[in-house]
């Protein structure tokens, strides 16, 4: 901080900042609240318990409940693969981790449909034997793993290399056993940042759009997860019925904000521990 600064310019840039929070955040936020309840709450609530609402959100919480472990188990694998090993190809692997950051959405939908769509080799296969992926639950699932598969590595990654392996080897020399250092030793010093990861994954999956519009077939009541629910009801002319079902969005969105809150919160403390320690 420049202390040198006079007053005005702090106070300036504050207002500036909080002026622009409230034009990008809080007013769109207030106006999605406002017309969800522009009926009355009786109207909300028959808009939430609507069947085609209510399988939206089952679907929507079942493709984050298997993509969050599976992202902690591969996040944690590459995390450990990239910082503890020395290996040919650990560049491309660093580099294929970000690959969803550089690929559009909606081209990683595009391109699961072009290799496990019917019309495709595997895909006819497997509809021949009763597997169906596209249009389908496990395209969902698919394309929202790899959406969101490079947060818990990337949460990871940095940290373990800036921990070093020392305590493990340390360990390692005492006689614990691979399960053992990991979960007494390594586990303990990366579970905030490995929740904060979680945390992105989650909040991803329940908000993806552009991959799974392309993957899922919009069917209604079996394949339209909440973000594409909102845009069938908004095509309809259901403005507080879209209004409404964006709340859940906006209620998701608020819930991970804090839990993001609390874990930079401890990532930082822990980050402070372990600089005081060396």
């Amino acid at each position: 901080m420049n202390r040198g600064d006079p007053p005005w310019v702090r106070r300036t840039l504050i207002g500036v900042a909080l002026a622009f929070l409230g034009l990008v955040l809080l007013v769109p936020l207030a106006a999605v609240f406002g017309e969800a309840f522009r009926n009355g709450a009786a109207a909300y609530w028959r808009s939430i318990a609507d069947p085609a609402t209510l399988a939206a959100l089952r679907l929507t919480l079942l493709v984050a409940a298997i993509a969050v472990p599976l992202n902690a188990v591969f996040g944690l694998a590459a995390a450990w693969a990239v910082t503890r090993f020395d290996f040919r190809g650990k560049n491309l692997l660093v580099t294929l981790i970000d690959l969803p950051f550089a690929v559009s959405p909606v081209i990683s939908g595009l391109v699961f449909v072009l290799l496990l769509g019917s019309h495709s080799m595997i895909g006819g296969w497997l509809v021949a034997h009763g597997v169906r992926v596209i249009f389908a639950v496990p395209g969902i699932v698919l394309a929202t793993l790899f959406v969101t598969f490079p947060f818990v590595a990337r949460e990871l990654i940095p940290l373990m290399q800036e921990q070093g392996s020392e305590d493990e080897q340390a360990a390692a020399t005492l006689g614990a056993g691979g399960w053992q250092i990991f979960r007494r030793v390594t586990l303990p010093r990366i579970r905030w940042a490995l929740l904060y990861g979680l945390v992105l994954v989650n909040a991803r999956a329940i908000g993806e759009f552009g991959a799974v519009s392309v993957v899922s077939g919009h069917i209604r009541g079996a394949t339209n997860t909440l973000p594409l629910h909102v845009e069938i009801l908004y095509n309809e002319y259901n403005i507080a019925g879209a209004f409404a079902v964006a709340s859940l969005l906006c209620l998701f969105a608020l819930a991970t904000l804090a839990a993001k809150s609390v874990l930079e919160w401890k990532i930082r403390r822990a980050r402070a521990a372990l600089a005081a320690q060396s």
